[in-house]
């Protein structure tokens, strides 16, 4: 970690080539939270999706579900989630952004629990509901990096549903520096995240490390390495630009550590209308 750091920090501090250059895989726009999305100033962004969670190691407690049982297990979980993207450009340095999901979930209890939890649970209906402001704070020159910020605010619903709901407000707080290269884009973020339900609301969250490159006007990829505590993902995402102002989207997750969740594949629209 200390050697990828030190090669992160001598990379973001060299002298980049020109603008065309810079700019050449992701535009003038400010970075959204979807990867590899750029937002301009008036543009709005439509990006309805659908995503699922695969992960045949979820540890969860008994007693999240409402019964006696303390201990730490691993179950069997699934999901289903469709899901609204939307975000605005207000301006060349700040953009918003809101998001929903509608979930099906289950989760097949470990064969070492022993408590009375039923050997499935079953969950429905609204999933996170999620907003964003984001702020650049300059442009990227020849001689420093373009350096942004960002405040994240999840609703609380559904507060006696482990699986889908969220029992109390969590909030978000990240910054992240991009570079580009004539050999593709870097970027690099990390946030502190708290949630109120927690016994122990602050914490480190999300980091990432983004490589971004476009191979053609209709073709770009995006790999990223993001995680949050101890659970680290692989990320691809292939986009196929099939009109100036919509591009398909074909994002696969993979999990990398034994918390991550096993494969969480995503496909969907994004929109940019003027």
């Amino acid at each position: 970690m200390k050697r990828l750091f030190t090669l992160l920090v001598l990379l973001f501090s060299v002298v980049s080539p020109a603008a065309a250059q810079q700019l050449g895989d992701r535009g003038t726009g400010i970075p959204t939270s979807m990867f590899g999305t750029y937002i301009g100033r008036g543009e709005l962004i439509l990006y309805p999706f659908y995503e699922h969670y695969h992960a045949d190691y979820y540890e969860y407690k008994p007693e999240e579900f409402g019964v006696v049982g303390s201990e730490d297990l691993k179950g069997r979980f699934r999901a289903h989630e469709t899901l609204l993207f939307v975000g605005y450009g207000v301006s060349d340095r700040l953009a918003v952004e809101f998001e929903a999901a509608a979930i099906h979930a289950t989760l097949d209890k470990s064969p070492a629990d022993r408590s009375a939890l039923p050997s499935r649970i079953t969950e429905s209906g609204l999933g996170d509901i999620e907003g964003q402001v984001r702020w650049r704070w300059n442009k990227e020159s020849a001689t420093r990096p373009e350096w942004f910020s960002y405040g994240e605010a999840v609703i609380p619903h559904y507060r006696d549903r482990p699986l889908t709901g969220t029992a109390d407000w969590e909030l978000k707080f990240g910054t992240g520096l991009i570079r580009g290269f004539k050999w593709g884009t870097l970027t690099a973020r990390g946030a502190l995240e708290y949630a109120k339900a927690s016994s122990s609301p602050w914490d480190f969250g999300e980091y990432a490390i983004e490589y971004l490159k476009r191979l053609s006007p209709k073709w770009r990829v995006h790999v990223s390495l993001e995680g949050v505590q101890d659970e680290l993902e692989l990320i691809s995402d292939l986009q196929w630009h099939v009109s100036p102002r919509a591009f398909i989207r074909l994002n696969n997750g993979f999990g990398l550590t034994p918390k991550a969740t096993d494969w969480a594949p995503e496909l969907g629209v994004v929109f940019t209308l003027p």
